[in-house]
């Protein structure tokens, strides 16, 4: 598996002038898709890869090795696709975000987040289980750091504290993550141009957004180098093949066919057995 093109295609992302998109992807075909059609990186989100795997919504249900085994399919399909894992908070803790690295950089990937939520909650998911020490945060990523063999393999340190702390936050933990070597900061939840200044003011490294606040019009922003187009193309594709089936049994009569998918997010919930799973949250988390 050649990996070092996308390894060294990943890091001229980050280290150019511009900023460009990210690309949702789940699976070998929608990898090859997103190449195809023009976006120079994907990502495997930890969401997609819960829809893909387990047909489950995004409760940190996978295992690691569940995750490595589908990003290593989609490296094997598209190798030379630059592709970063969303390994969530690792699987664990510093130890296994070890593992993590050893395994995913062996399958071929460009680079993955280790975020320092706190994951999995162990009550009421809805409203997080809030962030680990800075402490800890640090502990995985050093831990990141020293499991890499190939240097160009990219450690991406992701926070949500502009959400779940403040935007302060937010800059003191990226700094710190870039003085430990990460080799970019991935922010979640900002909500405006400022949240994102204030930490850009504070790093060096690469800056890259989960979504674009709806105050800033365009990606020429000093810093950000990469942003996730959003995981909408994910969801089309469900009710795309939703619907094809559906037609196809009207067509065929097999059985009495509901004349509508209804509603994406409506169907992706019901799919995914997103209420049930609410129930269970609710009889057995403590």
């Amino acid at each position: 598996m050649n990996s070092s093109s996308a390894r060294a295609a990943l890091r001229n992302s980050l280290e150019g002038d511009g900023c460009g998109y990210v690309a949702s992807v789940f699976d070998p075909v929608s990898a090859r898709i997103a190449k195809d059609v023009g976006y120079g990186t994907g990502i495997l989100a930890g969401s997609a890869a819960s829809l893909s795997v387990l047909g489950a919504p995004d409760l940190v249900l996978l295992t690691m090795t569940e995750l490595v085994e589908q990003a290593r399919r989609i490296c094997r399909a598209a190798p030379d696709f630059p592709l970063i894992v969303d390994a969530d908070h690792g699987y664990g803790n510093a130890l296994n975000v070890r593992r993590v690295v050893e395994d995913l950089e062996a399958a071929g990937v460009a680079g993955l987040t280790i975020e320092d939520t706190n994951l999995p909650a162990s009550a009421d998911y809805d409203t997080s289980g809030g962030l680990i020490s800075l402490e800890a945060g640090l502990g995985k990523i050093e831990a990141a750091l020293h499991a890499r063999r190939d240097d160009a393999f990219v450690i991406i340190a992701r926070t949500a504290a502009a959400t779940l702390s403040d935007a302060d936050d937010a800059a003191r933990r990226c700094r710190a993550y870039e003085r430990a070597g990460a080799d970019a900061v991935f922010l979640t939840g900002v909500k405006c141009r400022e949240d994102v200044e204030t930490v850009s003011r504070k790093v060096k490294c690469p800056v890259i957004l989960g979504s674009l606040p709806s105050d800033m019009q365009g990606l020429d922003y000093d810093g950000v180098r990469l942003m996730l187009g959003g995981h909408n193309p994910v969801r089309k594709a469900i009710a795309a093949l939703y619907d094809a089936m559906l037609e196809e049994a009207k067509v065929r009569g097999i059985f009495s066919a509901k004349d509508c998918a209804g509603d994406a997010d409506e169907l992706l919930r019901r799919l995914t057995l997103t209420d049930q799973y609410g129930n269970w949250k609710r009889d057995f988390l403590r």
